[in-house]
C-alpha cells in the first residue's frame, strides 16, 4: 500500500517550559489525525528526539493512501477524490495550507511556541549555520553543567554564532534609527559594523571581518525594503509622541541661546516656544492645585518617594518571577530526564548511552545541580510554582502602573518648576530696564 508521511517537530523549549509530554503529545497527534485524515488508515507513533539530538518531541504520522469510507466534505476539499471513498489522499497546495493552518492552531490551543508556517522565517539560517548552533550550544552546556557543579553562575546560556549576534546588534539600531544616515551611523558608532547598498542591495561587514555579509543571508528584515519601511514608520512614531498635547515644553534660555551665537529668527521662535511651554506650565499647575511654592515642592518629594519605592517593588519582582521561572524550568527538566538518567546507570554501553542522550543528560545534571546549589531536598509542585508566578505577574503589574504613574507625573512637575524659576530670572532684567 502507497502511504503519506507527515511530521509534527515541537520546540524543544515545550517540553521544559510548556510541559509537553510524549504522552501529551502523541494524544494531540491521534487528534490532529483524526480531523484531517478521516477514512485513512492511519499510524501515528511519538519520538522524544531526532537524528541531530535537538531534544525536540516530534509526531510521525503515516496514513494509507487509500480512503477507506467516505467523508464530510471540508472547505479546503477542492475534487471528489478529497472525500469519496476508494480514491487517494492528493497532498495539493490548499491542502498543506490547510494542514499549516491547523499545526499552528494546534500549538496555539495546547499553549506551546510555534512559527509562522505561512509565511516562513524571517531569519535564514544555512545548514552549516544550523550545525554550527548544535555544536555550539552542546559546547556551551556542558562547560556550563560543570560551573554550576562547582557552585559557579554560567555567563551565557544560549550560544550565537556570527550571525546571530549580527542579527541581533542590527535590530537593536533598526527599531530606534529613524533615517537611513541614523541607521548607518548608529551600527558604525555602537557595534563598528559597516552598512553598504550596491544594485539595490544591502550588506553589513561586523568589526573584525573583510567579508561583507549579503542581507539576505541573514533574513528578510534586514533586506532594504523592509528596513526603510521600518525606518519611515520610526520617524512617523517619533513625530507623534513629540505632538502629544499633554507634555509640558521646556523653556529654552534665550539669553544663553543668544550669548552661544543663535541669531535673530532663533530669538523669534524661542520666544513663542516659551510662551506656548509656560502657557502648559501654568495650566498644569492651575489644575493640580500647586500654583504655591511650598505645595510643589511637597508634591514631587511624595511622587519621588512613591516613583522610588513603586521601582524598587518592580524590580523584586521581577526577580522573584525569575527565580521562579528558573525553578520550574529546573524541576521540569528533572523530572523529564531523571529516568534516563537511572537507565545509564544500567546500560551495558554507558559511553554509547551517554553519548545518544548528551544533551537530556547535561539537563538532567545541571537540573540537579541547582537544586543543590539551592538546598531543594523536596521537589516544589509545578502548579504551586505556576500559581506563584501568576501571582507575582498580578502584582507587577499593579506596582508597574504605580511607578508609571508617579513617574510621568513626576517629570511634569520637575519640568513646570524649571519654567517656572527660569521664567522670573529672565524677567528680572526686564523689569530692571523697566
Amino acid at each position: 500500500m502507497n502511504t503519506h508521511h507527515y511530521i509534527i517537530s515541537f520546540d524543544p523549549k515545550d517540553s521544559v517550559e510548556n510541559g509537553l509530554t510524549m504522552e501529551r503529545a502523541q494524544a494531540l497527534g491521534l487528534q490532529f489525525c483524526k480531523d484531517n485524515f478521516p477514512g485513512h488508515p492511519a499510524i501515528v507513533c511519538t519520538h522524544p528526539d531526532g537524528h541531530n539530538h535537538s531534544g525536540n518531541i516530534h509526531v510521525h504520522i503515516v496514513i494509507g493512501s487509500i480512503r477507506t469510507r467516505e467523508v464530510e466534505r471540508k472547505p479546503y476539499m477542492q475534487k471528489p477524490r478529497d472525500w469519496l471513498e476508494g480514491m487517494k489522499h492528493s497532498s495539493t497546495a490548499q491542502t498543506m495550507r490547510h494542514l499549516r493552518v491547523e499545526v499552528m492552531e494546534l500549538c496555539e490551543g495546547a499553549g506551546l511556541y510555534q512559527i509562522d508556517l505561512l509565511n516562513g522565517s524571517k531569519e535564514r539560517v544555512s545548514e552549516a549555520e544550523y550545525w554550527a548552533r548544535r555544536r555550539g550550544q552542546m559546547k556551551l552546556d556542558r562547560e556550563n553543567a560543570a560551573l554550576t557543579a562547582a557552585g559557579q553562575p554560567p555567563k551565557q546560556k544560549k550560544f550565537e554564532t556570527v550571525k546571530d549576534t549580527l542579527r541581533k546588534q542590527i535590530s537593536s539600531v533598526l527599531y530606534r534609527a529613524t533615517s537611513f544616515e541614523d541607521f548607518s551611523d548608529r551600527l558604525m558608532q555602537q557595534y563598528g559594523i559597516t552598512v553598504k547598498e550596491s544594485r539595490g542591495q544591502l550588506s553589513y561587514l561586523p568589526a573584525g571581518r573583510t567579508k561583507f555579509i549579503r542581507a539576505h543571508i541573514i533574513g528578510d528584515k534586514f533586506e532594504k525594503g523592509l528596513v526603510l519601511a521600518t525606518l519611515q514608520e520610526n520617524a512617523e512614531r517619533k513625530r507623534t509622541i513629540q505632538f502629544k498635547p499633554d507634555r509640558i515644553g521646556k523653556l529654552v534660555d534665550i539669553q544663553a541661546k543668544l550669548k552661544q551665537g543663535k541669531g535673530i529668527g532663533y530669538e523669534r521662535w524661542a520666544k513663542k516656544h516659551n510662551l506656548k511651554a509656560m502657557s502648559q506650565t501654568l495650566i498644569l499647575l492651575q489644575e493640580k492645585g500647586l500654583l504655591n511654592e511650598d505645595a510643589l515642592d511637597q508634591r514631587i518629594a511624595e511622587l519621588d518617594t512613591k516613583f522610588h519605592e513603586s521601582l524598587t517593588v518592580v524590580k523584586d519582582l521581577e526577580t522573584r518571577m525569575a527565580e521562579n521561572k528558573s525553578l520550574r524550568s529546573h524541576v521540569a527538566a528533572y523530572q523529564q530526564y531523571r529516568p534516563l538518567a537511572q537507565k545509564l546507570k544500567s546500560a551495558r554501553h554507558p559511553v554509547t548511552f551517554e553519548e545518544q542522550h548528551r544533551t537530556e543528560l547535561t539537563a538532567y545534571r545541571t537540573a540537579v545541580a541547582y537544586l543543590k546549589a539551592n538546598n531543594i531536598t523536596k521537589l516544589p509542585s509545578p502548579n504551586k510554582l505556576e500559581a506563584e508566578y501568576a501571582h507575582l505577574a498580578s502584582e507587577k503589574t499593579k506596582f508597574y502602573e504605580w511607578y508609571k504613574e508617579a513617574k510621568e507625573e513626576l517629570l511634569k512637575l520637575k519640568t513646570a518648576k524649571q519654567n517656572v524659576a527660569l521664567f522670573f530670572r529672565e524677567e528680572e532684567p526686564v523689569q530692571q530696564e523697566r
